[in-house]
């Protein structure tokens, strides 16, 4: 048996439940992980807010899509993989557990000695980042503006356009300042008068943006600054960005899920944070018993980082 937490309904955080599950030995194509770290996300407690619909059917649902772990047994048809192997594995469907079953093209390998938390929060972020850095072809010579630089995509945005040879200039609080200049960004205070900031900062012009935050202020600051729309893009900001011609990017009725691109990124991101031009910043554990307190400080975006479940 294992232990998995689940939503029995929709609502809020106090529908999370830890119960127990049966996990099977791995199938043909499958690897059986003994879990170490999970990553949290928005997308976990979207599931059952309602956001994304309230079906029946559908209950319990299991939570989480990136899960970091040692490989215990192995399935037929399964190459390259050994059960001992420290692995990643990313997508995965109900990684809230402490032990799983995952699709054996889901596995990747963990740079050796890196810890077991930044191994778990890696993949999510990483591959949104990604995907908008290369749907507005950000490359050396760029000017990028990043809405939302401090948070978990953002901060993946800043550092790998950084490494793709760009100058970058991210939005952040005050209290993050310090943190986007340690990732080499300009950092820049959201609020009135952000777009005269962005120019003083930038005299010769912003090439392209990304917004990671959604709001308003955002897409309006990209739309005045950015010449071109379609080196614009909004990971978060669908509301306000629809029918103004730039990216849509991930779930939702007109955008854009970069499936292939996501794919492809997962080697990239390893490369990078093997490298050490990536890193991921933790911002808070809780056991996996405690998801529920865990979704509470996420929604409430108090904590500045990725949140990391530890069986």
């Amino acid at each position: 048996m294992a232990r998995a937490v689940v939503a029995k309904a929709y609502g809020g955080p106090e529908v999370l439940q830890v119960v127990d599950v049966q996990v099977g030995p791995p199938g043909p194509g499958q690897v059986l992980l003994d879990v170490r770290a999970i990553g949290v996300n928005p997308s976990d407690w979207k599931q059952y807010s309602g956001v994304w619909g309230t079906d029946p059917d559908r209950l319990p649902l299991r939570l989480g899509h990136e899960v970091a772990g040692v490989v215990a047994a192995v399935g037929e048809d399964v190459e390259g993989i050994t059960p001992g192997d420290e692995v990643i594995a990313y997508p995965v469907t109900g990684a809230y557990a402490d032990r799983l079953l995952v699709r054996a093209t889901s596995v990747l390998p963990k740079p050796a000695g890196r810890s077991w938390e930044k191994a778990a929060g890696l993949m999510v972020t990483g591959v949104t980042a990604f995907h908008a850095l290369t749907a507005t072809h950000v490359g050396a010579g760029d000017t990028v503006l990043v809405h939302g630089a401090s948070g978990g995509v953002g901060s993946a945005v800043v550092q790998l356009a950084h490494a793709r040879g760009a100058r970058v200039l991210g939005t952040a609080s005050p209290a993050n300042h310090e943190h986007l200049e340690d990732l080499k960004a300009v950092p820049l205070a959201y609020g009135p008068g952000l777009e005269d900031r962005v120019r003083r900062a930038a005299p010769h012009g912003i090439t392209a943006a990304i917004d990671c935050v959604g709001t308003a202020e955002a897409i309006e600051t990209s739309l005045a600054l950015v010449p071109d729309r379609q080196r614009i893009a909004t990971v978060a900001g669908h509301a306000h960005a629809t029918g103004t011609g730039i990216k849509l990017l991930g779930a939702g009725a007109g955008s854009d899920p970069g499936t292939e691109v996501r794919r492809r990124a997962r080697a990239e991101l390893l490369r990078q944070w093997d490298l050490h031009h990536l890193d991921v910043r933790i911002g808070a554990t809780f056991h996996l018993a405690d998801a529920a307190r865990a979704h509470r400080v996420g929604r409430g975006g108090t904590v500045d980082g990725k949140i990391i479940l530890l069986p």
